[in-house]
């Protein structure tokens, strides 16, 4: 699945929708795997396939990857500052002394 979903996030546009070529090109696919006594409706199957994979993907809560990838980051960034200000308190709470110091600008700088 995480193959299809790669393949998929390189399909978004800049807005995060789908290329519209992309699902053009997974009906014709999907059609061209049909046995070929029925051939004769692969035109109609390749048009709800179509409209069966728009419907499916327009529920998808996809974003392009560079924004996934920056929302990670900032993910990270965030459980870094929460794990520092955890061993603060915790540092805090058995007395105090032996707080490590940091700035106040090192932890708003962002």
């Amino acid at each position: 699945m995480r193959r299809v979903s790669c393949y998929i996030s390189h399909q978004l546009m800049g807005d995060g929708r789908l290329d519209p070529r992309f699902i053009d090109d997974l009906a014709r696919r999907l059609s061209a795997v049909v046995p070929p006594s029925v051939t004769a409706l692969r035109r109609d199957l390749e048009e709800n396939f179509k409209a069966v994979l728009q419907a499916g993907l327009a529920r998808l809560d996809l974003v392009p990857r560079q924004e996934f990838d920056v929302q990670a980051a900032v993910l990270r960034r965030t459980r870094e500052k929460l794990e520092a200000l955890e061993a603060r308190v915790a540092a805090l709470e058995r007395g105090g002394a032996s707080a490590p110091a940091t700035s106040e600008a090192g932890e708003s700088g962002e």
